[in-house]
């Protein structure tokens, strides 16, 4: 099983990365190298496989309601991981929203990766009238033919298969172009999750293949305005977690909560159902409290999954001796 550049000698072995958004565009160098050094400390006592660099794409053809955060154009992520984030010596995972990148530009991108340190997930367009300089297949194929050792990654929504129930065919045709690992959407549907990766490992057993790994990403949610912005981004937020979310005196201690015990449920699942999988966590806010509190959470999912001791403690506002 190809596990990309962070692989080990357990190919089972679960999966914890991480996941920045690259500065705004219009930050300067010496502000982007700030944020990059911040990150790599911020990081630096977390035993993760990958760090992961989004790259962030206006999506206002995709869902027309007021975007509850502005879109501001961000640095390329391969750009800020090569001239900033040089005190990260570990692997990364780039992500390429390919319908904004010419043919060429993908595939000199692809050419130039050093397929020890990088793997890319492919990223199509949010929405069928998406105006797009290169399609996910033609970037697929880009792939194979100009850097065939690049670990390639894919996305994988569980929303979408509870809508349609054929999540699992897209994962499985996209193992079948080349994908080595899925990273799925933000989860705060643990149901709609579970179900995806259980369609996902029978129709990979019925046709003889094993399942490639999937990572879940985590996100807590520490506002109103986060939660605004999750379901805006297509995260299906059960009701009544929206409700203790809405209503809890303290938001972020609650997500941050129920992050963990979707972790700890779809790790059981997976393990017992033999789908190899993972952890992403990631912080869709750019408020330092959420931030810090997205730390805490690798911290705590990293001892979930036997990664030693959290160096970071509890979750966030708890204090020692509280359930």
């Amino acid at each position: 099983m190809a596990l990309g550049p962070w692989s080990t000698a357990d190919p089972q072995r679960p999966l914890l990365l991480f996941a920045v958004t690259p500065p705004r565009r219009t930050t300067t160098a010496e502000d982007a190298q700030r944020i990059a050094d911040r990150t790599c400390e911020r990081l630096r006592d977390l035993d993760l496989d990958a760090l992961v660099l989004y790259d962030i794409d206006d999506e206002t053809d995709r869902n027309p309601d007021e975007r509850p955060f502005p879109y501001l154009p961000t640095l390329d992520p391969g750009e800020f991981r090569t001239r900033h984030l040089t005190g990260w010596d570990g692997p990364v995972v780039v992500y390429r929203s390919t319908g904004k990148y010419t043919t060429g530009e993908l595939a000199g991108w692809f050419g130039a990766q050093d397929p020890q340190q990088v793997s890319t997930v492919l990223v199509g367009a949010s929405s069928s009238g998406s105006a797009v300089r290169t399609t996910l297949s033609e970037a697929q194929d880009l792939r194979r033919r100009h850097a065939p050792e690049l670990e390639l990654g894919g996305v994988a929504i569980p929303e979408r298969h509870e809508a349609r129930g054929d999540e699992h065919e897209r994962m499985r045709r996209k193992q079948a172009a080349g994908v080595g690992f899925f990273v799925t959407q933000v989860v705060y549907d643990v149901g709609a999750a579970k179900s995806m990766v259980s369609d996902y490992r029978y129709d990979c057993a019925a046709q003889g293949r094993d399942p490639a790994p999937v990572v879940f990403t985590l996100s807590v949610c520490g506002s109103r305005k986060t939660l605004e912005f999750l379901e805006w981004l297509g995260v299906h937020v059960p009701r009544w977690m929206r409700n203790d979310l809405r209503h809890a005196p303290d938001p972020l201690a609650t997500s941050f909560d129920q992050c963990v015990s979707i972790a700890e449920d779809l790790a059981q699942f997976c393990t017992r159902h033999d789908i190899p999988f993972g952890f992403n966590v990631e912080s869709v806010s750019i408020r330092r409290a959420e931030i810090d509190a997205s730390v805490r959470l690798a911290a705590r999912l990293g001892d979930l999954l036997g990664r030693g001791p959290s160096p970071v403690g509890p979750g966030p506002h708890r204090r020692a001796g509280r359930p």
